[in-house]
């Protein structure tokens, strides 16, 4: 009787347009596959999103393209084998049926973050050691400032011979050592588990061409481990500039906090920058504060919060050492094709019977 393989069923649900030109490629690469897209309110809200999308509409799904939005049940999708999250992490999945119930394929776009998420790195740590705040009060003000004026803009430390600790080296970490080590600086990396190896220190994700470490040959010196002593080893390296990027889970939630901070400026006595690309719950929010005024760290530059959005009687807002960003550093007009580039090679390898990119490990959490 053939007929060739049986149809597969796409379901792309995202809060944003997808572009003709991505539409045509997925359809063209793909002809055995149909594909249907549904524009849905940007939110997590479960209510919300049962509101747009009638249950029906899961029932044939074979594979799922999503952000926020999931079947409410397992029985409402039963033929759902695959799902690819449109974002790095995959904690918004993770109290979920599909998550805990099932042994459905959770694959995420790790990898195509990197590039925007780097400069939003090496933005904000310029803000803060060029002086950047008071030099644009002075423009604002149609003032030729002097040294004097709003803070001693003067006396900036370039990035050359500084240390960069990258918390979580995954792409995002990658590429941003990659680019302090332009700017002439010396990178430490840290990872939940030892890359001892050469081959363990290769990047086996999504990469963007012409950005990370592939090969793992930027770092100096790596560390590793998820308990506190290892934490604090590495904190102890004498890093002046610390980027947070690991994924948020139990062990890392609060993984930041007081005795951190202290460990990280040597108690006291050299204060660190730290930036967090992350999620807001890693870092102890109210230990930053404190250490923030009390001069145990330099400055922060904090792309998220806990919680999201952050409250205007947050003390943070005021802070005259902090940049805050709304949750934006991984935005770009390259993002969605970047996020359906990884998808189509996923699909490539799922066609192959290969092992897809960014496979979510549920005992570990991403």
């Amino acid at each position: 009787m053939g007929g060739g393989p049986a149809k597969e069923h796409l379901l792309c649900i995202l809060p944003y347009p997808i572009d003709d030109t991505i539409k045509h490629e997925l359809h063209k690469r793909f002809p055995n596959i149909d594909v249907t897209y549904k524009q849905v309110s940007f939110t997590a809200d479960t209510a919300v999103l049962r509101s747009e999308l009638p249950a029906e509409i899961w029932h044939d799904v074979t594979i799922l393209y999503t952000l926020f939005a999931f079947p409410e049940k397992l029985s409402d999708a039963p033929n759902l084998q695959l799902v690819q999250l449109s974002s790095a992490g995959s904690n918004q999945i993770q109290k979920h049926p599909i998550f805990t119930d099932s042994d459905i394929t959770i694959t995420t776009s790790s990898g195509i973050h990197g590039p925007q998420i780097a400069e939003w790195c090496v933005m904000t740590a310029l803000v803060q050691s060029h002086k950047y705040n008071a030099l644009h009060d002075l423009q604002k003000e149609r003032k030729w400032g002097k040294s004097a004026d709003k803070g001693d803009f003067h006396s900036v430390r370039d990035m050359v011979g500084r240390r960069l600790g990258v918390l979580g080296y995954g792409s995002i970490g990658r590429q941003v050592g990659r680019v302090a080590k332009a700017l002439g600086m010396d990178v430490v990396a840290y990872t939940a588990t030892p890359k001892d190896t050469p081959e363990k220190k290769k990047d086996a994700g999504f990469i963007v061409p012409g950005t990370g470490d592939a090969d793992g040959s930027v770092p100096s010196a790596w560390y590793s481990g998820l308990d506190k002593e290892s934490l604090h080893h590495f904190l102890r390296q004498d890093i002046d500039w610390l980027v947070v990027s690991v994924p948020l889970t139990e062990q890392t939630r609060h993984f930041l906090s007081t005795a951190e901070f202290k460990a990280l400026s040597q108690d006291g006595k050299s204060p660190a920058f730290v930036q967090n690309i992350a999620r807001g719950p890693i870092i102890d929010q109210p230990a930053l504060i404190e250490a923030l005024k009390d001069g145990t760290l330099a400055a922060a530059a904090l792309d998220v919060t806990d919680p999201e959005p952050l409250p205007e009687d947050s003390e943070l807002w005021g802070l005259p050492n902090v940049t805050i960003t709304p949750h934006v550093s991984g935005v770009g007009s390259s993002y969605t094709e970047r996020s359906f580039k990884l998808f189509e090679t996923n699909l490539e390898l799922r066609e192959k019977g290969e092992r897809l990119l960014n496979v979510v490990r549920r005992e570990r959490g991403y």
